[in-house]
């Protein structure tokens, strides 16, 4: 195949994927591979899952798209699931975790010019955060290498340091219209949030009327133990936002938010032509479903136990490993030598593990995962780390 055609905006490992099953995939060549990195937290289901497989078959049957004048059922069962699960009454879908950002900021900034004045336009976000690649996201995605080729950005953001309620502090003012955040940092290295921190961010919030914001495509929809991250904190966001893993491998992506500030949206104020598309809202709907209905979120639980323990014992073993942290099956090894090595080597063994920041080795893999192929995995990534040390 040529390749000439894409753009070159990935750095892509020099394989094609042919299919998956289970926590394998399979390229061309039909070489296996252990999957630790589930499309980058997407694919929590694993691959081959015939609840998918068969949603999809029987609703490309019955009606792909339609479009959003009109109601339909898998949209409508998607956002009473969501909503009935959590402390939201709204949802808006759409494609992608970038977009429901962006619906997010548009949602807080109508709700403060409404309520606030016209002036009341600025937002405050985090160093070493990332929230996505459109011009909004990335104004607060807290990331110089991610922005420095597409300044000027949005001007009216303020960004904290992560875990610093001081800092948060210094950046408040009465303009301020929301704080955006994620309860644990993905991209910047796997940095989960201190619950004593996030309080303090809601009551500031709930004091001065400022929308707290909650960007939780990576890390919600199971991945972190329950259905939604910050229900692990009993904290709860007045907007959050998801995708990724939400729609079983279709893109899809959400933004739910309590009345009080759903309410400002009006008609025309915000769309999406392929948003809450009836495909990815029954797939959706499976998702949800493996995530409240069976006993996905115990497994997670026992296997994040076991990669921490795991994790843990290589940590003992070589000096190279500084720190092991996460929750649920979303884990960090903070390393002293370059991550991307361990990634490389261990791609050439047959194991997709990920990056994250500069120091970090990322977990994401299905949350079906089992003991036995984590133990294929990890016999593979001590391998690397030996190879490593040179034994």
């Amino acid at each position: 195949m040529n390749k000439k055609f894409i753009m070159n905006t990935y750095s892509r490992f020099d394989v094609t994927f042919d299919y998956g099953k289970g926590c394998f995939l399979y390229d061309t060549n039909g070489k296996k591979y252990i999957d630790f990195a589930s499309g980058i937290a997407v694919n929590s289901l694993g691959y081959g899952c015939k609840k998918i497989e068969n949603t999809i078959l029987n609703q490309s049957k019955k009606l792909l798209h339609c479009s959003n004048l009109y109601w339909s059922e898998p949209q409508i069962e998607l956002a009473q699931k969501l909503c009935n699960n959590s402390s939201f009454d709204k949802a808006f879908f759409c494609n992608s975790g970038a977009e429901a950002n962006e619906a997010a900021l548009k949602l807080a900034k109508i709700y403060a010019k409404k309520n606030k004045g016209d002036n009341c336009t600025k937002f405050i976000a985090f160093k070493n955060s990332f929230h996505g690649r459109t011009i909004g996201a990335l104004s607060l995605t807290g990331q110089d290498k991610y922005q420095k080729n597409f300044t000027p950005l949005m001007s009216e953001v303020k960004f904290a340091a992560y875990n610093d309620i001081n800092s948060l502090k210094e950046c408040l003012d009465k303009n301020v219209c929301a704080i955006f955040l994620e309860p644990i940092q993905g991209e910047g290295g796997i940095i989960p949030a201190k619950e004593e921190f996030l309080k303090e961010v809601r009551k500031i919030c709930t004091e001065n009327d400022i929308a707290l914001i909650f960007d939780e495509v990576q890390c919600g929809m199971g991945r972190c133990g329950k259905l939604f991250a910050h229900q692990i904190y009993n904290i709860n966001p007045d907007i959050v936002t998801l995708a990724k893993a939400i729609g079983g491998g279709i893109p899809m992506g959400a933004m739910l938010a309590n009345d009080k500030f759903a309410s400002s949206f009006g008609i025309g104020d915000h769309a999406s032509t392929f948003g809450g598309n009836l495909l990815a809202c029954a797939c959706a709907n499976v998702v949800v479903d493996e995530i409240l209905n069976t006993n996905l979120l115990k497994n997670v639980a026992q296997m994040s136990a076991y990669f921490c323990e795991k994790l843990n014992k290589l940590k003992e073993k070589y000096s190279f490993i500084k720190d092991v942290r996460g929750l649920g099956l979303m884990l960090g090894m903070e390393l002293d030598i370059n991550p991307k090595d361990v990634v490389n080597n261990a791609f050439k063994e047959g194991l997709l593990i990920l990056s994250a920041g500069s120091s970090v080795v990322r977990f994401v893999p299905p949350l079906i995962i089992d003991k036995k192929v984590a133990d294929e995995g990890f016999f593979i990534l001590e391998k690397v780390f030996k190879n490593i040390k040179g034994e």
